[in-house]
Order: structure tokens, then C-alpha cells, then sequence
């Protein structure tokens, strides 16, 4: 498969701790429906899944924050629960409802039934993935991306969001080695999957463990950390040549970052509760760190925006410059951008982004 040759490798670069004339930015979930034309294009197709699962939609609406900012990095156009609707759960979307499934796992029966889904049944997602790609037409890197096994268990587990995992939790600690067989089922499921997108296109991929940090200590390293290692060491380090970055990002894994500095990965992604400072001096140049903006300051008036802006590109310091590699750093929200999020602010942010780090590398 030929692709055109990249013209911006700026986000690549930084994922493998080498210098860059800028730090750049992308912005979790920011294909999505803080944009009109994301709204438009999802009216047309009629569902959320409905947009996921059609190649020109999903083509069209991961490019649309491209076509309005600067940002150095794509990222599909997906949901983290692709891979647990494979396995025959039944994922749906209902307005202002969130995801859910008809056929949660909440038994032994239930976890044993668990297998590796048919790559097939997520063929629309690798469709998507060169669909994009080509669109891209080396403008930026595109990033894949699944949710983390452990991640994967809370929904599947519980059936939708919650407030307080207790059913997932009940298993966890109640019977462990049901939760020990789903994860294990989860890790080798997101494996072949992020592969699976690697092959199609992928130019860097991303593990959300987005719930990771609702563990307990000790539980976390048990049944997250553990799980998502095991993705990890299964994923392909590189394709057509080039090194393919991997990403992972813990809600609330603060506390063990010392822990993650240790996983088989380029970059750890951080949110807003993170010193990056702090985090820099912990896990040193093993690691690019991501990250950490609260996503509610881009509700702030536009020099506000700027001042927190920077306040997060000084935090981390100025970024390895010169040969060889060293620590450096990806700018990103400390979680998804919301919903509410007027655009324009967004541009406010990209350009303070792009102009202080520009700033931080000739002081």
C-alpha cells in the first residue's frame, strides 16, 4: 500500500524523544461534537455508530479539525468499544445517554464464552484507517488508537458508564480469576487489533486506559498496568520501515508513573492532576510525556487560555534540542475536549501552543 510521503513528522519526532522547532499538539477526541460540522455530517448519518462505521463519514469527520487548525496529529475517528461490540455485546449509542451493551459479562458462563473476536467483524474500522490516511495525503501523522483491556472490562462488565464500578469491581475482587480471564482475552483482542490498524495505516497508536486510575494501589498494577504490558509486547515496533510510536494515557495514573516509566512504550499521556515537571524528573528521557491541559480552561476568555497554555509548555521546561534523543513532550488536553467547547478557543489554544514552544527552544 503507497501512501504519500509525510510532510509534517513534527508529533512522530517528539513520540521518539528527538528534537523538535516546536512542540506539537493534538487533542484528544477532537473530532467530534464541539464542531458544527461534525453535527452536520452526524445528522446525516444518523447514529453515532452509523458515522463509525461508514468510511467516507468517518474519512470525512477526522479531517474536519484539520481542515480548521493546525495540529499535528490525526487520530481515527473510532470508539473504544469496538472491540468488546466484536465480541457479539452489542454496543449502541443513544443520545445523551453514552454507550451500552445488551449483553454485558457478569458470569462465569459469560467470561468463559469470551474469544478474540473476527478481525472481519471490525473490517470498517481498517477501512477507515487507510480511507483517512489517504485523505491525509501526508499533511500530518494519523494516530490508532483501542481502550485498554482493563478499560474494555469496566464497560463490558457493568454494560455502560458508571459511577461507582461496583459491579466490575465485584468481580475483580470476588472472583479474580474471571477478571484474569477477561483480561487476558482483552489484552490479545486489542493486540491483533492495534495491529491490525497498524497494517492498514496507523502511524502511531494510543492504549486509553481511561478508567485505570479508579484502581486501588496494587489492584491498578495487577489488573490494568499488567494487562495493558501485554498488548504491548505484542504490538509491531514498526511498518513499511518507520518506527510506529505507541501511546499510552492512564485517567488518573499519577500515582504510578514511576510504574509506567517501565512499560514497552515512547510516550506516557498525562492528565490535568499531573506536575509535568514532576513527572519529567521521575521518569527522565525513558519516556515523551503527553499531555495535560484541563479541557475546561478552553472555556476561559482567550488570554486566559494563553496564560494556561503556557503555564502547562513551562511546567514540562524546555524540551531536549540537539542530536540524539532526550526528554520531550506532546501537547494535549488532560482528557477529551467537551462537547461545549466553543471552536474559535481551540485556535486560541493551537496558536499559543505553537508560538511559546517556538519561545521555550531560543530562550
Amino acid at each position: 500500500m503507497r501512501f504519500s510521503p509525510l510532510q509534517n513528522d513534527v508529533f512522530l519526532r517528539a513520540c521518539m524523544g528527538l528534537a523538535t522547532p516546536y512542540t506539537p499538539i493534538w487533542l484528544m477526541r477532537q473530532a467530534g461534537r464541539y464542531l458544527p460540522e461534525y453535527r452536520k455530517t452526524r445528522a446525516r448519518a444518523g447514529s453515532f455508530m452509523g458515522l463509525a462505521t461508514n468510511t467516507d463519514y468517518a474519512t470525512e469527520v477526522t479531517l474536519q479539525p484539520l481542515e480548521r487548525y493546525g495540529l499535528d496529529a490525526a487520530i481515527l475517528f473510532s470508539d473504544i468499544l469496538t472491540v468488546p461490540d466484536a465480541m457479539g455485546l452489542g454496543l449502541s449509542f443513544h443520545l445523551g445517554e453514552g454507550p451500552r451493551f445488551s449483553a454485558p459479562v457478569r458470569d462465569e458462563a459469560a467470561v468463559k464464552a469470551l474469544r478474540v473476536p473476527d478481525l472481519e467483524k471490525l473490517r470498517y474500522v481498517f477501512d477507515a484507517v487507510t480511507s483517512i490516511r489517504k485523505a491525509l495525503n501526508g499533511k500530518v501523522p494519523l494516530i490508532g488508537f483501542s481502550g485498554s483491556p482493563w478499560t474494555l472490562a469496566c464497560y463490558m462488565v457493568e454494560g455502560a458508564g458508571s459511577d461507582d464500578y461496583r459491579l466490575v469491581k465485584t468481580m475483580l475482587y470476588s472472583r479474580p480469576d474471571l477478571m484474569h480471564r477477561m483480561l487476558q482475552v482483552n489484552a490479545d483482542a486489542v493486540a491483533a487489533y492495534l495491529n491490525a490498524q497498524i497494517d492498514a495505516g496507523a502511524q502511531a497508536v494510543m492504549i486509553f486506559d481511561s478508567w485505570g486510575g479508579v484502581l486501588a494501589d496494587g489492584a491498578f498494577q495487577q489488573f490494568s498496568l499488567a494487562y495493558t504490558a501485554r498488548v504491548l509486547a505484542q504490538l509491531k515496533r514498526d511498518h513499511d520501515g518507520a518506527v510506529v510510536p505507541r501511546i499510552v494515557f492512564t485517567k488518573g495514573g499519577a500515582p504510578w508513573l514511576q510504574e509506567m516509566g517501565d512499560l514497552d512504550c515512547q510516550v506516557l499521556g498525562l492528565d490535568w492532576t499531573a506536575n509535568l515537571g514532576r513527572a519529567r524528573a521521575l521518569v527522565g528521557d525513558r519516556k515523551a510525556l503527553q499531555g495535560n491541559l484541563d479541557p475546561n480552561v478552553l472555556f476561559a476568555p482567550p488570554a486566559q487560555i494563553e496564560a494556561e497554555a503556557v503555564k502547562v509548555l513551562d511546567s514540562f521546561g524546555a524540551p531536549h534540542q540537539g542530536e540524539g534523543t532526550g526528554a520531550t513532550h506532546v501537547f494535549n488536553l488532560g482528557h477529551g475536549i467537551s462537547q461545549h467547547t466553543p471552536p474559535e478557543h481551540v485556535q486560541v489554544l493551537v496558536d499559543a501552543v505553537h508560538t511559546h514552544s517556538r519561545r521555550l527552544r531560543t530562550a
